[in-house]
């Protein structure tokens, strides 16, 4: 059995529900996606930043790049750990790294996804921010040194 592999993770806890599987009682790929989004919100409001405080000035986070390496089915009924870390900004990419936890512990799935800020505020016309504003920077610094000690 296999322990959480980044002791700074924010952990989301899920159950695999009908309604993410395939005929077969498989958890279906678009399933893991909607996951990544979601522990990616529950994690920026636990660090004190929602989402729609962000959209709300016109600023947006979307995913530029994804990536996921399946290494074991997730199956109806299975309770599954989701592992997340956000690692230090490249460039303008904030990167996160993610891991799918089997009810046995071990890693059922990797994966990598990189947002940019956008700025939209200026209408149709987006652009990406070199610079990030105060607040997200300081919810990004929190989710890196991790969930507060329980």
């Amino acid at each position: 059995m296999q322990t959480l592999i980044e002791p700074n993770a924010w952990v989301l806890q899920r159950r695999v529900l009908p309604q993410h599987t395939d005929h077969a009682g498989v958890m279906w790929h678009g399933a893991y996606v909607a996951w990544l989004e979601e522990a990616r919100v529950e994690a920026l409001v636990a660090a004190g930043l929602a989402y729609s405080a962000l959209a709300a000035r016109g600023l947006e986070l979307p995913v530029v790049a994804l990536s996921i390496d399946y290494r074991q089915a997730l199956r109806h009924g299975d309770s599954v750990q989701l592992a997340s870390v956000v690692e230090a900004r490249r460039g303008v990419r904030i990167p996160w790294r993610s891991w799918f936890l089997a009810p046995d512990g071990r890693v059922a799935a990797t994966a990598a996804v990189e947002l940019v800020l956008v700025d939209g505020a200026a209408g149709l016309a987006r652009r990406v921010c070199r610079g990030l504003p105060a607040d997200l920077e300081v919810a990004l610094a929190a989710l890196r040194r991790g969930p507060p000690a329980t």
